[in-house]
């Protein structure tokens, strides 16, 4: 008979995890609300079917693996030393202030002061994935916000790992601290960084593409896993770091393969399933029981942890060069314990620093907090809003922000672009090259950061939850172009915009057909839709290649917009116009050929040349020295380097080439 307690324990979490988040998504609270309370419904506390904690608890690790690993993907070694500042004296600053804090409340409960010592530790570090789970649902994840706030993360679980070195030396036992133990871990720890940042940041893209040419997606996707799970694993037991901090140096490492969001496809469905096991086996530690016999002294510790790390976290962001937003997003992200805390705790406990009822107090603190940081995250936009009221109060805590100074007043006739991604950066190179006056506007410090450097005007902020447009001098501008691939950012844009700049041009990009029409409706002039413009690239040359006539297919495409832009629906005149365009394959079409210098055409007249007589086409156009000179006369000279439009079938174009392009020197067809 088989042995099915580990699937009954997968099929028994993912399921009960399904029905809270399913229940708490369509009540409008965060899913992970559901995930925890699910976990508490199968847990040892209540009744019914009881899940093996211990099982789900392992495949939980699986979670936090794979889910820092993905961040490591977004988050490179250049992004880190960029926030190395705030990073390290803003962690060992709240830290401190925290450790502090937490020792104050034990010593007023009556605990012994290493029971204190041992609070203040685990309301010190926050949950990573916690975090990160939260940041991901809220759009921060990948925000210069938001990788001030994995900086600071990623310090806490180094600082976590010397704490965890130095926690047995504070037992009873009065055995002396190793230091030459400690200096040994430190330096293995430092061991790894080195060797990942030097070896395996050139031997593990290179494996990459070598699996990639094989073809077989199986076997990428299994070498994504064993890349994840062996450094991670082989990180905490050869080197003594978190399995967290493994996988996310293992990320960081792969984001150098060209093929990074490949990898970041691929393993999404791993990361989601996965993390939401930790969840479930987090919420099977709570006692019901335990949290109403001592409501008071866990909403105490809580109040500490939610709202008193916040005003910590946020204080120490606040002397660093960095946007009153950052010291928002950081200090929601840290309001809150998690697995770290439950480690520390354990570890008091088997020590004899921690009794059974504070360990319990401790975990019933860091459940609610992981409850309520969701919360937290969705209150940054309207406390911004708040902040911003009380403008005295905001000037000061956005003293490094936005207090970017406008645009000279000299500056006018300019082009804004919004976002300097992919489409931002084809944007702004033909604007460069076309020596037109342009400002970029991006969120991403690293982008504008780059820019700045080459002497670009810029602007840093983020458009859709901000008023850095009114720094962007719209009304002197001749146009805004937004190139934003969120198509809800885009429209919080462009309603700004129009409200700042009634008469301005914009032209804006749409994710979506329904995007098309709610952009349009809020002012946007043009709005381009990319998946769209990308089809009508693919069959206008698939119909050019197979003969059909320029003109006719430039019409077509021409009218597909219109009636997909203007109705978001194939209309009667598309399909008349395609019936139209597929019965005329004899249809006139204009060709252009360039002339030589050693053509027979330069020198003489069109009424000298007979080319209409010898080969039946028209020259209808002249294309010289840039001007466009239209239904030429009989008597005008051909000129070397002229371009001529003809107005001709396929067989007088082939006629004109004989003639007077043997050689084929002066074929510039479009």
């Amino acid at each position: 008979m088989h042995n099915f307690s580990l699937l009954e324990n997968i099929a028994l979490a993912l399921g009960a995890a399904f029905a809270g988040g399913l229940v708490f998504q369509r009540i409008g609270l965060p899913t992970i609300v559901g995930y925890l309370l699910a976990g508490v419904a199968i847990g040892p506390f209540t009744p019914g079917y009881i899940g093996d904690a211990q099982t789900i608890g392992e495949l939980a690790e699986l979670g936090i693996i794979f889910l820092m690993f993905g961040v490591g993907l977004h988050f490179s070694f250049a992004d880190l030393w960029k926030v190395r500042d705030i990073a390290i004296i803003g962690t060992l600053g709240q830290m401190v202030t925290m450790q502090a804090m937490g020792f104050a409340l034990a010593w007023y409960w009556g605990w012994t002061p290493l029971a204190g010592v041992m609070l203040g530790l685990a309301v010190s570090i926050a949950s990573t994935i916690v975090m990160l789970r939260g940041f991901m649902d809220f759009g921060l994840l990948n925000t210069s916000h938001g990788r001030v706030a994995i900086g600071w993360r990623v310090m806490e679980d180094i600082a976590t790992v010397l704490i965890l070195l130095v926690i047995p030396n504070l037992s009873a036992s009065k055995v002396p601290t190793d230091w030459r133990s400690v200096g040994t871990t430190l330096l293995a720890a430092l061991g790894f960084m080195v060797f990942m940042l030097y070896a395996g940041k050139r031997f593990i893209p290179w494996l990459l593409l070598r699996v990639a040419h094989t073809r077989s997606r199986e076997l990428f996707i299994l070498a994504i896993l064993a890349i994840s799970l062996g450094i991670a694993l082989g990180s905490s037991l050869l080197f003594g770091v978190s399995l967290a901090l493994g996988a996310f140096v293992a990320g960081a490492v792969v984001s150098e393969s060209p093929l990074s969001h490949r990898i970041a496809s691929d393993l999404l469905p791993f990361r989601e399933a996965f993390s939401v096991l930790f969840f479930v086996s987090i919420g099977m530690m709570l006692d019901p029981h335990y949290l109403i016999d001592n409501i008071k002294p866990v909403l105490i510790l809580t109040c500490l942890v939610v709202f008193g790390k916040f005003l910590v976290a946020g204080a120490w962001v606040l002397p660093f060069p960095r946007p009153a937003r950052t010291a928002l997003v950081v200090a929601a992200g840290s309001s809150q314990i998690g697995e770290f805390s439950f480690i520390l705790g354990q570890t008091g406990l088997s020590l004899g620093l921690l009794g059974k009822d504070q360990y319990s107090l401790i975990l019933a603190a860091a459940l609610l907090s992981i409850v309520a940081n969701p919360l937290m995250l969705r209150a940054i936009e309207p406390m911004e809003r708040g902040l911003r009221k009380v403008k005295p109060v905001w000037r000061w805590l956005n003293r490094y922000g936005e207090s970017q100074a406008p645009v000279d007043a000299s500056v006018a006739d300019h082009v804004v672009v919004v976002g300097y991604g992919r489409v931002g950066t084809h944007t702004v190179d033909v604007l460069g090259e076309l020596k037109i006056p342009y400002l970029v506007i991006d969120s991403r410090i690293e982008r504008i950061e780059r820019l700045a450097k080459k002497g670009v005007p810029t602007l840093l902020g983020d458009t859709a939850n901000s008023d850095i447009l009114e720094h962007a001098a719209l009304r002197r501008a001749r146009l805004l172009v937004v190139t934003l691939p969120e198509e809800a950012a885009t429209e919080l844009t462009v309603a700004a915009a129009r409200d700042i700049a009634p008469q301005l041009p914009i032209i804006a990009r749409a994710a979506t057909r329904n995007g098309v029409k709610r952009l349009s409706e809020l002012g946007a002039n043009l709005v381009i839709h990319p998946e769209l413009e990308g089809g009508l690239q693919v069959i206008r040359h698939t119909l050019l290649h197979l003969g059909f006539p320029m003109q006719e297919v430039r019409r077509f495409a021409e009218t597909v917009r219109k009636e997909h832009y203007d109705v978001l629906v194939k209309s009667q005149g598309e399909q008349k116009l395609l019936r139209e365009l597929l019965d005329a394959p004899e249809l006139l079409d204009i060709s252009w050929r360039k002339i030589p210098g050693n053509c027979p055409l330069v020198g003489k007249t069109q009424a000298e040349t007979l080319m209409r007589i010898h080969t039946g086409a028209n020259v209808v156009a002249i294309m010289r020295e840039g001007r466009l000179l239209l239904n030429p006369s009989m008597d005008t000279v051909f000129l070397a380097a002229d371009r001529l439009g003809l107005l001709a079938n396929a067989e007088q174009v082939e006629a004109v080439d004989r003639m007077y392009f043997p050689d084929s020197e002066g074929i510039d067809a479009e």
